[in-house]
Formats: structure tokens, C-alpha cells, sequence
């Protein structure tokens, strides 16, 4: 059986951004056509825009139904898709519920509920046409009126994921269409309506509670809860409903808790599940090279970075920060931990995202001198005492503490490593207590604001990714971001962004890793999307 996964490493594709600039919407964000260029050999993208994986278990060997058993780190806790952002409830929600857009695995935009859609030339006015025969996993129909009814929820909610646009009104013109009308052009729009967050739900929430309809959730996608444990496990059955016919091609999908990731790789080797959630990067050419085991993979939208919280004395001067970029050897940290895997970071965008700037982006450079010259500078010239958090049960991340506190030692700064369980350390830094961790962070759609609004706006959900950074140069060329139209312009107002961060360095971009998941051999149509989701409605078990 063949065990390699011909998933696309190049999402910047030319096609991308070509019809965005027509229409008005975000950079690589938008209802595209076909890409410039794709290296998915052997693959063919079906109509909804899917990239179907034509590896890892031989197709004619390869059967429907069956229970596909899935190891993931962290539990599902909520199924309300706007008031959520982690990625253990995310990739639970989009299983769920569905969009108006979606992605494919090349990060292009692709109409999904949406039959069609447009946008007026004053980037203005949005319509979408519903696909026909589309119902919920109840066997109601979807109407545009659920639409409106879900997209004004998200809008009085707002959530982690507000729509950010200034929406002026959202209107069902008849059963299949629905009508967005902005108050001003917001280019990201597009882009943003493709976030799980942006799902359809029944209107009225089919006439139950809010509380009890997020229990037993009822939306468009491949499945539908069976039971779920907030603390454990989630059973999902086959939507027969679902709108793509004859899919999902498995009865069951399982998300199996598994916090450990040394656990999760002995579980795949074992056979007690068809695949892993969290890969750590060094283990991937054991996985890759196993007998029955094999590595589906998958360009990001990821950066792995350090975040200081800047409500810290310490951290609050910008002297320290500096100290601290220059005293870590980023290029040496990400060829000792990612093995190939990852690019070293010198901007806060990943590559595969539009106008990351990496090629003129001027990242501080590891100097150890110049790193205690620019400490002398501080409040703090004779060094400090600090912690650093982390998330137990990530090797990686571990093994990058240790870099880091090596580092910070060479120039005076005494960093504690506290490592503690996902959870905790999630509740942690939504309080701002911390002084300095080490996280990802990561587009939820193919879009340079998604990451640089949740990173950069002081009065948005997260509060600069909870490092509370402020900078109204900062804030004023983010607001000019969201609002230029695709081109030169908005590409010179990013690449200003990103250097007064690479120069202030609120948080250090370390590297940009690649999307690994651990999958069993046996395991065929397993599709990687760039936000580290998984689509397993083309998924099979072979013989």
C-alpha cells in the first residue's frame, strides 16, 4: 500500500488574488477560479472546491463505513461556534456546522453552502445563492433566512471571531438569497465569512433554548454529535442529510483524548487510532518511515512564536524584548526542533499568507552582544528574574523553553520554565497571567488580517493576543489594511506593519511549521487544510 500524502506545500498560488483585486476583497480571500499553479500531483479538486487525496491506502482496497478514530490533545468543551477560537473546539465546529465559503487545501476561497456568490463594485453589496436541496442534519430545509438568523447571532454575539466588518443590514431577498450590505468597504469580507465561526444555523435555533440546542447542535456539515464528554471524548454519526451525496464515506468519526503526544504516536503505531492530531515535528520521519504508519502534510498558516505580555514591568520595555530576540538563535532553534519542517520566521506571517514581507521584513539578528548592549538600555541593565509558560505534553515546545532559557541566561535574565497541563495554560493567558509563553499563532482563513488583527488590535477580543501591545501607528495601518483594495498600496502598508513589530518584537516569530498529521497506512482521502483542520468526508479505512 503506497503511504505517501501528495498534499500541496505551496499555497501562495497566482490565482488567488486575481479576482479579489476585481471585487474589492481581501488578499488571497475571495471567490477564486482556479489557481496559477498547483503542485497537488495525482489529486483533482471536486466541485465544492476539495482537494482529494489520492494516498495512503490503495482506493480499490479501501472501504465505506466503518469507525475512524481520531487522537487529539485537548476536549471539545463547546459547540457554540461564536463564542469560540481554540483549535480543540474549531475543528469540532466545522465538522458541524458549515459556511456560505470555505477553503480548500490550497488556502483558496471556495463557494461551499454558496452556490454562487457576488460582490458590487463599490465592494458594497454581497448576494449569495444558496446550493438547492441543502438541509440540516434534521432533514429541514436551509433557507436564507437561517443565514440571516446565524450571521445577526454572530453580529450581537461578536465572539473571539466578531465580524469586524460595519455591517449595515443582512436581508433573505427570497429563499435561496441572501443579501450583505457594508456601510464602508471592508476587504477582508470574503476571507472572513469562510471562518467556521460564520456556520448556518437553524433560525431560532429550530425552536429550542440556546443552551440546549449547542448540547445536541443541529447545522449542514458531513456530521452530527452522537454523545460528547466536555472532559473526554466525541462520537460523531454520518449526517444522512449531508448535502454532498454519498458522503461521508465512514459511519463513525471518534475524537479521542490523548494529551500526551509521546501517547498519541504509540496509539497510531498500535493501531487504537487511524490518526493524530499533534505530530510533534521531530517524530515526523519515524511516522513517515513506519511500517504501517505514515505523515499527511500540509503547508500552514502557523507561527510558532514567544509572547510577552506587555502588562509585565519587565516585558512593558521594548529595550527587553529587543534583549531577549537577539540573544535567541532563531535559525538554529528551528533546524534543532523542526528537522525540515519549518521555516525560520523573520516576520509575523507565515509564508503561504499574502504580503507576509519575508523577503524585506528586517528581523533583529542573533547577537549576543548586541542583545546585552541593547539589555544596558533597559530598566533592568543588570538582568532579571522571569517565567516562561508552556503547555505540558509538547515536546517541542519543551525543548524550546530550554533553548530559550539558555539564551536569556547568556545575558542576564534568569528564565523559570512552568509547564503546565493544555487547559490551564489556556485559561492562563486569556487572564494575562503570564509573563512570557510560547504558542502558535495562526490564520483561520487565507487572509494577511486574520493574523494581524487578532495580533495587533489593543481594543479587539484577544487584546493583541493577550500581550495587550499597543501602538497607534500600529492600530492606524491595521485599520488602512482592512480597508485598501488588493495591490502595491495595501502590500506597502503591511510591510510597514510588520516592521515596526520586527522592530518592537511584542512576540518573536520563530518558525513557520509545517501542517503534520500522523495517520495509519490503511487511512485514504484524508484531506490537510492550512489551519490545521481536517476535512473526513473522503476519508476511508482500507482492508
Amino acid at each position: 500500500m503506497s503511504k505517501k500524502y501528495a498534499f500541496s506545500r505551496k499555497l501562495w498560488v497566482t490565482g488567488i488574488c486575481t479576482l479579489l483585486i476585481l471585487v474589492l476583497v481581501a488578499g488571497c480571500s475571495g471567490g477564486q477560479s482556479s489557481s496559477g499553479s498547483n503542485e497537488n500531483a495525482g489529486q483533482t479538486t471536486n466541485q465544492a472546491g476539495q482537494t482529494e487525496g489520492n494516498s495512503g491506502a490503495n482506493p480499490d482496497q479501501a472501504a465505506t463505513g466503518g469507525t475512524f478514530v481520531y487522537g487529539r490533545p485537548a476536549a471539545v468543551n463547546s459547540f457554540d461556534l461564536h463564542n469560540q477560537i481554540t483549535a480543540n473546539n474549531a475543528f469540532a465546529i466545522d465538522k458541524v456546522f458549515e459556511s456560505l465559503l470555505s477553503f480548500n487545501s490550497d488556502g483558496e476561497i471556495v463557494d461551499w453552502l454558496a452556490e454562487s456568490h457576488s460582490v458590487s463594485e463599490d465592494g458594497l453589496t454581497y448576494t449569495f445563492v444558496l446550493r438547492d436541496g441543502v438541509k440540516f442534519s434534521n432533514g429541514t430545509d436551509v433557507t436564507a433566512e437561517d443565514a440571516v438568523f446565524s450571521l445577526e447571532r454572530h453580529l450581537e454575539v461578536g465572539g473571539p471571531l466578531a465580524i469586524a466588518a460595519k455591517v449595515d443590514s443582512v436581508k433573505a431577498q427570497d429563499a435561496k438569497t441572501l443579501v450583505i450590505t457594508l456601510q464602508e468597504a471592508y476587504t477582508p469580507f470574503l476571507s472572513e465569512l469562510s471562518n467556521f465561526s460564520n456556520g448556518i444555523i437553524p433560525k431560532d435555533f429550530g425552536g429550542v433554548s440556546e443552551e440546549e440546542f449547542f448540547k445536541q447542535p443541529v447545522g449542514t456539515g458531513p456530521f452530527v454529535v452522537e454523545s460528547w464528554d466536555p472532559t473526554g471524548d466525541v462520537t460523531f454519526t454520518k449526517n444522512p442529510y449531508y448535502w454532498q451525496e454519498g458522503k461521508p464515506y465512514i459511519d463513525k468519526l471518534v475524537y479521542k483524548l490523548i494529551e500526551d503526544d509521546s501517547q498519541a504516536i504509540n496509539q497510531l503505531k498500535a493501531g487504537e487510532v487511524d490518526a493524530i492530531e499533534s505530530l510533534a515535528l521531530q517524530n515526523a520521519n519515524e511516522i513517515k518511515e513506519g511500517a504501517d504508519t505514515a505523515v499527511a502534510e500540509n503547508g500552514s498558516w502557523v507561527t510558532e512564536q514567544i509572547f510577552f505580555n506587555t502588562l509585565d514591568e519587565h516585558f512593558a520595555d521594548v529595550h527587553v524584548r529587543r534583549a531577549l530576540a537577539q540573544a535567541i538563535d532563531r535559525e538554529g532553534l528551528t533546524n534543532a526542533l523542526t528537522f525540515g519542517y519549518a521555516q525560520t520566521a523573520t516576520s509575523l506571517l507565515p509564508t503561504a499568507i499574502p504580503y507576509n514581507s519575508n523577503d524585506t521584513v528586517k528581523a533583529l539578528e542573533f547577537n549576543v552582544e548586541a542583545a546585552k548592549q541593547e539589555l544596558a538600555q533597559s530598566a533592568y541593565p543588570n538582568g532579571f528574574s522571569t517565567k516562561l509558560l508552556i503547555a505540558s505534553g509538547n515536546s517541542s515546545r519543551a525543548q524550546a523553553a530550554q533553548i530559550i532559557q539558555a539564551a536569556g541566561k547568556e545575558i542576564g535574565i534568569n528564565i523559570e520554565i512552568e509547564s503546565i497541563e493544555l487547559a490551564a495554560f489556556r485559561e492562563r493567558f486569556f487572564a494575562y497571567d503570564f509573563s512570557m509563553m510560547i504558542n502558535s499563532g495562526q490564520a483561520d482563513s487565507p487572509e494577511a488580517n486574520s493574523i494581524i488583527a487578532f495580533q495587533t488590535d489593543p481594543d479587539g477580543f484577544s487584546k493583541s493576543y493577550w500581550t495587550h501591545y499597543t501602538n497607534d501607528e500600529v492600530t492606524k495601518l491595521l485599520r488602512e489594511g482592512q480597508k485598501t483594495q488588493d495591490g502595491e498600496e495595501r502590500a506597502a502598508t503591511y510591510a510597514q506593519l510588520l516592521q515596526i513589530l520586527a522592530d518592537e518584537v511584542p512576540y518573536i516569530p520563530l518558525y513557520y511549521p509545517e501542517i503534520l498529521k500522523g495517520v495509519r497506512s490503511s487511512v485514504d482521502g484524508l484531506i490537510v487544510l492550512p489551519n490545521g483542520s481536517l476535512r473526513f468526508e473522503e476519508v476511508r479505512i482500507g482492508q
